[in-house]
Parts: C-alpha cells; structure tokens; sequence
C-alpha cells in the first residue's frame, strides 16, 4: 500500500481495459490520478466508481483525444489545478487492427500511427514542463510485443508500437538528466475489450495462447502490476527499459 503516495498520475485510455485496471491500482497505491479517454460516459463511470470505493475525490476524468495536443494540454493542467502537479504519466491509448502490408489502406495507417505513435509522443511532450516543476517523474509507454517481434499481419500496428520502444529511449536518454524516467511495457495477449474486437472467437485467440509458453492470456491486472513498478520509486534506477509482459511470447 501507499507505493504512490503524494504522487499524481495521468493515464490515457483510462475508461476500460488496462487503462481502467491501471487507474483503479493507482489509486488504492495513493495516488491522485486523472483519467483520459474519448469515451467520455464510460470514463466517468470509472472514475466514479474508483471514488466512491475509496470515499474521496482521487479520480478527474476528462475528455482526451491523444491526437490533439489541446486535449493533452487541458488533461496537464487538469492535474495541476485539481490535485497540484503531475508526477507520472500512462501512455496507454491505442488501437489496432490486424491487416497486412498490402492490405492497410492509408487511411488506416494514418489512424494507427496518429493515436499509437504520435499520442505518446505528444504526451510526453506535454508532460514534461509539469513534470520539471516537480524535480522529475515517470513516464511509461504501453508498447507491444508486436513492437519487439513480427508478425504476418498488423503492418501499421507493428509501425507504431515499435516506433513507441525506441521513442521511449530517446526520451530516457535525454530527459534522465532531469530525473525523469521513461520506460516500455510490450504486453503480449491481454483480455481486454481492444483484444475482444480485434479478435472476437476462441478460435481467433487459440493460436496465440499456443505461441505463448505460459499458454494462457492475462488480465489487465497483471499489466498494471507492472506500470505500477515502473511508476514507483522501487524502478528509481530504472530508465529506458523495455519490459514484455507477455508470458514468454517474445522470449522464443
């Protein structure tokens, strides 16, 4: 308990999923947390729901479109004004589909790239100044194992979430002067709503359970575990890492 205490985070694709997972562990960890996502009823029943469990106003929902730098600008000062500063921030958002090179239109591709690859870089760059006024911070990117390993599909998906790994270590390499960690976590099959979409049947998912060693996916909680890790001080020396919560997909 208490693991974040004093601290306040913003998560992005905060209404369900591993978003939702992440925001309710950090605050029953003691942090002070804004929630962001474009689903905007769904987010408020989150957030109601996390403070109502634990009888006090820990979670600000707010409308966040992370392709628009003015929605990321109102979710930083959200945290500012609400509860004082911004200590941690969740690139979480994304999308995906499972469509192959030849097969992706351009339209497709811009979508992708927009929410998985330039949603967190706009992100960070946003977070960054409120992070300095606090004398550091922890910023952590949700990747993929599709960013660490191919496929025979996902071409946009493959683009973005690798784009998201090494956009994470230029970010650690140029803002650990300041104490500001950045960090990847590349989740390999994970039973979230984004998942169900994408692939809707048992007979969608079987032939990833069976690449995976643990031969099982995981719940969104066992991701969070890890962003909360990362977020905590116990990863205070810990900066351009990558860390696949994948069940041992991307270890074969």
């Amino acid at each position: 308990m208490d693991r974040l205490k004093g601290k306040v985070a913003l998560i992005s694709g905060a209404a369900r999923g591993q978003g939702a997972a992440e925001a309710r562990l950090f605050a029953s960890e003691g942090a002070k947390v804004v929630l962001g996502d474009v689903r905007d009823e769904l987010l408020k029943q989150t957030a109601d729901a996390i403070n109502a469990k634990l009888g006090a106003k820990v979670a600000e929902p707010i409308h966040l479109d992370v392709t628009r730098a003015a929605d990321w600008r109102r979710a930083v000062e959200t945290g500012v004004r609400e509860f004082g500063g911004l200590d941690i921030l969740v690139n979480n958002a994304g999308i995906a589909n499972m469509k192959g090179l030849e097969q992706t239109s351009e339209e497709e591709w811009d979508a992708i790239v927009n929410v998985n690859q330039k949603g967190v870089w706009l992100g960070m760059k946003t977070v960054i100044p409120a992070m300095r006024e606090r004398g550091g911070g922890s910023i952590i990117n949700i990747s993929s194992i599709f960013g660490l390993v191919g496929s025979a599909g996902s071409t946009a998906y493959h683009g973005s979430k690798g784009a998201v790994r090494l956009l994470t270590k230029a970010a650690a390499v140029q803002y650990g002067p300041e104490n500001i960690r950045v960090n990847s976590i590349h989740p390999g099959l994970i039973y979230t709503p984004m998942v169900e979409e994408v692939l809707p049947s048992r007979e969608d998912l079987q032939p990833v359970v069976d690449m995976t060693p643990m031969k099982r996916g995981a719940k969104p909680e066992e991701v969070a575990a890890a962003v909360l890790f990362l977020a905590s001080d116990d990863a205070s020396f810990v900066t351009g890492a990558e860390l696949a919560v994948d069940g041992g997909y991307s270890a074969m």
